[in-house]
């Protein structure tokens, strides 16, 4: 039977190798530009959901809140 080889233990917070990322080689994102007017997407707890059912009664609220708060 094969022995398997023993690893040594990583310290914590410490990322395997495999992990590690070489930034010089980085390009820029190809599909950012196609990003650029997508809607941005939230997620709501479900007792919000309840209350507000489409996309158009959560931003009537939230503008009827941008509107109540003073000004910076």
């Amino acid at each position: 039977m094969k022995k398997t080889p023993v690893t040594k233990p990583r310290k914590i917070g410490e990322m395997a190798k495999e992990y590690r990322f070489d930034y010089s080689k980085a390009k820029p994102n190809r599909f950012a530009s196609r990003m650029k007017d997508a809607p941005l997407v939230a997620v709501i707890d479900p007792d919000v959901a309840i209350v507000f059912t489409t996309a158009e009664q959560v931003n009537n609220a939230l503008r009827a809140l941008i509107s109540a708060m003073p000004p910076k």
